[in-house]
């Protein structure tokens, strides 16, 4: 499987399922706003991302600028974690296969040996090692209102793995061949009847999941008797969930054997997510947000069409996710910090992620926006099964120019990289 094939494969898990609907996964959407603040929204959304994040942000007090219309088109996020360069390990060991399949070894037995024994090292390195790679993207668009404001959003992302396994006869058939004494007739023989193309069964195993979703939002003001204010927001939305799990020996990979629907599954039906939003203060300049997504559990087994590679049944859920938030806002600054209420359980090779994050956000006159922001996984541990999630670091940059809006995001951490692209306009 070399890097040039597995990248080719990446793109056809995305087209795969990109011709089905949408990209998709269990991590919530991003807007490229919130990207740049740590992740955070639930507080401090605008209104063309208010429908994603908190729809009831879409009632709350905006900035005179933006408190007509928002719309999003498009918003798109990245993000790569790749700790062992799995992808170079990948491309390592298909072209030590080729190159002792290549040799005479009847002239070089020993250049053979020394072959089989370094495949082995990269074998041996490459088991366990994880590949974990996120693809956002996001359209919506909001009209606030005091009495009844109106939005629609239609997100996704996929979240796609990718694993070594070394299998352990693997590791005896290619130290047999270590061992082999070149000038015994016998055992040069069985050195020129090795054919590691057939004889290997180490793999590579991709594990894919899916969310995407379609939905309006609806949002409303209430004063209450202390003068301050409460908004309610509720966004019922279509659902599909999908998995792709696929596994194939390194030596046995084929690029046109990745797309059956043997590898797919799928489900859909509607949820809700509701949100409320508190503006309190002398001036109104804290605001208090929560809000639940997919009120209706739901969930998905992937398939298992190669049980003797070691595949084996996995379930994707879409369980109730609560996140509360609190900020404080001004003319020209948001500051606001955020936690996830409850744990989501990770699919594949990934980690568990309950996220605390705080951001920030300061405004130049409306035309430019600096954003800096940091989040930590409470949920994360060692014991995980894949590439672990901890301490993020964001950025992001704004820009609004003739009406038209840029947001641009980064991401930094020990495991991952990412960014954040995002085309609007607001008044």
């Amino acid at each position: 499987m070399t890097g040039h094939r597995l990248t080719k494969l990446s793109v056809a898990i995305g087209l795969s399922i990109a011709t089905s609907s949408a990209l998709a996964s269990p991590q919530s959407f991003m807007s490229a706003r919130s990207f740049g603040m740590g992740g955070t929204g639930v507080a401090v959304a605008a209104p063309s991302d208010a429908p994603a994040e908190n729809p009831a942000m879409m009632a709350a007090d905006h900035h005179s600028w933006n408190d007509d219309f928002g719309l999003t088109l498009p918003s798109v996020n990245v993000r790569a974690a790749d700790e062992e360069e799995t992808i170079d390990q990948v491309d390592d060991i298909q072209d030590a296969i080729d190159r002792f399949d290549q040799i005479d070894r009847t002239s070089n037995p020993e250049d053979a040996q020394a072959i089989a024994g370094d495949l082995l090292e990269r074998l041996d390195a490459f088991d366990g090692d994880t590949l974990r790679a996120n693809l956002g993207l996001g359209v919506g668009f909001a009209v606030p209102s005091k009495k009844l404001s109106v939005g629609f959003f239609t997100t996704g992302n996929l979240t796609a793995t990718v694993r070594g396994e070394l299998d352990e006869n693997d590791r005896q058939t290619l130290q047999d061949i270590v061992d082999l004494d070149p000038n015994n007739p016998a055992d040069l023989a069985e050195l020129q009847a090795a054919n590691l193309d057939e004889d290997l069964d180490s793999r590579g195993r991709i594990l894919a999941s899916g969310i995407v979703e379609a939905g309006i939002s609806l949002a409303h003001s209430l004063k209450l008797n202390n003068g301050n204010e409460l908004q309610l927001g509720v966004s019922p939305k279509y659902v599909e969930l999908r998995t792709f799990q696929y596994t194939e020996t390194v030596s046995g990979f084929e690029d046109d054997e990745f797309d059956g629907d043997q590898y797919q599954t799928d489900k859909s039906g509607f949820n809700l997510d509701i949100g409320a939003a508190y503006a309190f203060g002398d001036e109104k300049q804290w605001n208090a947000g929560i809000v639940v997504k997919n009120l209706i559990p739901m969930e998905l087994d992937s398939a298992a069409s190669r049980p003797e590679l070691g595949e084996e049944v996995r379930t994707l859920e879409l369980n109730p996710m609560a996140t509360a938030g609190i900020a404080h806002k001004s003319e020209y600054h948001v500051v606001t910090a955020e936690i996830d209420l409850t744990k989501k359980e990770a699919f594949g090779f990934e980690d568990d992620t309950q996220w605390a994050a705080l951001g920030a956000e300061f405004d130049a006159f409306r035309y430019a926006q600096l954003r800096f922001g940091v989040r930590h996984n409470l949920a994360s541990n060692e014991d995980n099964d894949g590439i672990e999630e901890k301490t993020q670091f964001t950025a992001g940059l704004g820009l609004n120019i003739v009406g038209v809006r840029l947001d641009l995001g980064a991401l930094y951490s020990d495991a991952d990289v990412g960014a954040a692209l995002e085309l609007g306009t607001a008044f």
